[in-house]
């Protein structure tokens, strides 16, 4: 039967669409990654059990896996029947343990019992987002489940529950999670035979019967097709998703591949379906996947099966999180087109992560080419080894703005002020909040396996099952925790217009700046001052004494965060980025003298602040963004908008491959891109609901623009019209 694949996928994309702005109009704006998640029927509720009902939440193995067995029995099923893959998933279970604490009056992560007042006040005094309770951010080795499938899972799981009956309760909470993720896909397949008997068109009613058969085999045996394997990533994913909101994916072009010859070689797949099934994957849910880049040896990895991948990311038009991995060696029309679909769709997708410096700044921590090579883009800036290493990427940060400004008013009171003693005095509260991080990073590593135990993640890692460890607590195999920097513009312009206005030039006084800044910049007197200090040299014009105090910032950072382990020994590799942290970490920050108000928000990443340039130099820019690499393995992104008018159309897609090989020359790490006009931009934010479909690339993820609150847009805004 001949199939209308384009049909069908329009179809979908309209309903994706449709879905989003209905969980806009529900939830409220949506500062995060667009998930693939629906909305649930009205009339459904799901009430966890808790055991701190004082708190109203739950901790530990057996309430995690309990709940968790308990909402997949109940959970509404979704079939569509233009669909290849069957299933959405509704709900975040971590996000139903909400509890309020006392001191602060807001959400954590962390269940009260297990205490850490005692870091608080640190973490409050420099803005530290500390990660202790986070979950997740390390990716999953999908090969250990297409191996094994759920059955196989389960036999694994009880085989090792023999071994170390001592373990049993962590082996029962895993065993809840595949009976629950089972019985789900036991309900769908019913669902789905039921929606095959009513089916009128012979084309829907044929594909039902077909995801039936899938599915049903699926509930036990390890996938034998390319369909069947995208559907079980599609159910570990929405089972990720469900327990705890993760969303790292894989190298997924080597992951499909086999699947992928192995059909089309038996005849019973092609591209038409293999792009559409694809498709349907990547709109079931944006999780980070990796296409290109080197195999351990160093070889490409690109395929057809690379290309096809793009090319269905190109025909959804939805949000997609798709990295392609450069490296000496990467097939150059694979970049070429990436590049050609960036600028044509304009939907901030494909991302481009630099191989070159990735691997030899990961390899500075002790481990060899191979394994840096195995260390792929999964997430919104982070690296992980699958299935081998637990990282808490993209969840500590450490509020340089804060420490800067707590150094800055202790050297105003003790008098005597020079930018030398800022530094000194910057250096040492930095110190005390690198300290304060690596304590709450053991405390992390000593509870949570108590508090929020990884059962899903730990079914797809190497070492957990086998130990009755959980990742979290000795479970994997390599523990690299990622420690991030955020205001690094901020800071850099601050020291940079000190010295230059103040020391340099002495236009300013430093109490007459002190002044101003404790005013905000109210008066007209600091009004004036504030623009002397804006047009001082920042970072990122090139040259300039901001880009010498980035770099002297930077560094210092981290050899702090590198050169040390936390008191229990993990290792820490520094980044910077902030992710969408920028507003909230800039609410408790007081003017700063590069002429910021109180409470805006703090510079994103590793980028200069918007407007440090009036003439779209992209090679100053990347330049100064690859000056600051931590180069440790993790990235620095260069968040870059791209206006059409700016970038010559005619020439568009050679001119950004030339940004992104100059880039990685320099030792660049990651570029997340948009390509937008201004006008366009500027009309939405207006808008908004006048334009439904315009997406853009928010930091690490992509995100429909309407369903982004006005502060968020407003980031994404700021950065378009000051190219």
């Amino acid at each position: 039967m001949e199939c209308n694949y384009e049909r069908r996928l329009q179809e979908l994309c309209r309903r994706k669409l449709e879905q989003t702005l209905a969980k806009k109009e529900h939830n409220g704006y949506m500062n995060e990654d667009d998930y693939g998640c629906v909305l649930p029927p009205e009339n459904f509720h799901f009430e966890p059990e808790f055991n701190d009902p004082e708190h109203h939440t739950f901790y530990g193995a057996r309430l995690w896996g309990r709940n968790f067995r308990r909402l997949m029995e109940r959970h509404p099923l979704y079939v569509d029947p233009n669909d290849a893959l069957a299933g959405r998933w509704m709900f975040i279970l971590q996000r139903l343990r909400p509890f309020t604490s006392a001191v602060s009056n807001s959400n954590m992560e962390m269940a009260p019992v297990f205490n850490y007042e005692w870091l608080k006040p640190t973490q409050e005094k420099y803005g530290i987002i500390p990660g202790i309770g986070k979950m997740h951010h390390f990716a999953p080795d999908y090969q250990i489940g297409l191996q094994l499938g759920f059955g196989g899972l389960l036999d694994k799981v009880r085989q090792y529950a023999r071994q170390y009956p001592e373990k049993a309760e962590f082996y029962q909470a895993e065993e809840d999670v595949l009976f629950g993720i089972r019985c789900w896909i036991s309900r769908t397949v019913d669902e789905i035979r039921r929606m095959e008997r009513e089916e009128t068109d012979e084309e829907l009613k044929e594909n039902l019967r077909k995801m039936a058969e899938v599915n049903e085999w699926l509930i036990d045996g390890p996938p034998r097709t390319f369909r069947e394997a995208c559907q079980f990533m599609a159910w570990v994913n929405m089972s990720n998703r469900t327990y705890n909101r993760a969303g790292a994916g894989c190298q997924l072009d080597e992951t499909l591949r086999p699947y992928y010859e192995r059909d089309c070689a038996a005849g019973i797949l092609d591209d038409a379906e293999a792009k559409f099934i694809i498709a349907c994957l990547l709109i079931n849910d944006p999780h980070y996947y990796q296409i290109g880049g080197p195999n351990p040896e160093g070889l490409d990895m690109t395929t057809p099966l690379s290309f096809l991948i793009l090319e269905a990311a190109h025909e959804t038009k939805v949000s997609v999180n798709l990295t392609i991995r450069v490296h000496d060696r990467l097939n150059p029309k694979l970049l070429r087109r990436g590049v050609e679909i960036l600028c044509a769709d304009q939907k901030g997708c494909p991302r481009f992560s630099g191989d070159n410096a990735l691997v030899s700044g990961f390899m500075r921590n002790g481990y060899t080419v191979q394994q840096a090579r195995s260390r792929i883009a999964v997430g919104c800036h982070w690296m992980s080894m699958p299935g081998l290493e637990y990282t808490l990427n993209d969840l500590i940060k450490i509020n340089l703005a804060k420490v800067f400004e707590v150094a800055f008013w202790e050297m105003m009171e003790q008098g005597a002020p020079s930018t030398e003693r800022l530094f000194a005095l910057y250096r040492h509260h930095l110190d005390l909040a690198v300290q304060c991080v690596a304590a709450g990073i053991d405390f992390h590593m000593k509870n949570q396996y108590r508090n929020a135990p990884e059962l899903m993640l730990n079914l797809f890692s190497h070492g957990p099952i086998e130990k009755g460890l959980d990742a979290s607590h000795g479970g994997m195999t390599y523990y690299n925790i990622c420690v991030d920097a955020a205001g690094l513009a901020t800071v850099a312009d601050s020291f940079a217009s000190l010295q230059q206005r103040i020391e340099q030039e002495k236009r300013l006084t430093w109490e007459a700046c002190a002044a101003a800044l404790r005013d905000n910049f109210q008066s007209s007197e600091a009004a004036l001052l504030q623009q002397l200090l804006k047009r001082a040299g920042h970072y990122g014009h090139g040259g300039t004494l901001g880009d010498e105090w980035a770099v002297r910032i930077a560094r210092d950072f981290t050899e702090r965060v590198a050169l040390h382990h936390t008191p229990d020994g993990y290792l820490m590799i520094p980044g910077f980025f902030s992710w969408a942290n920028t507003i909230m970490l800039g609410e408790n920050v007081g003017a700063t003298p590069n002429g910021r108000m109180a409470g805006k928000p703090i510079s994103h990443g590793a980028n200069p602040d918007p407007g440090f340039r009036k003439d779209g130099a992209l090679t100053a820019m990347s330049t100064a963004i690859a000056s600051v690499q931590p180069g440790y393995g993790n990235t620095a992104p260069f968040q870059v908008e791209l206006n059409p008018t700016l970038i010559c159309q005619d020439d568009a897609v050679s001119n950004v491959l030339s940004v992104i090989r100059t880039h990685f020359a320099q030792g660049g790490t990651l570029i997340n891109a948009n390509v937008i006009p201004k006008e366009e931009i500027l009309e939405a934010n207006q808008n908004p609901s006048a334009h439904p479909d315009l997406i853009v690339r928010v930091t690490g993820f992509t995100a429909y623009f309407a369903t982004l609150s006005p502060d968020f847009r407003q980031l994404v805004v700021d950065r378009v019209i000051n190219l």
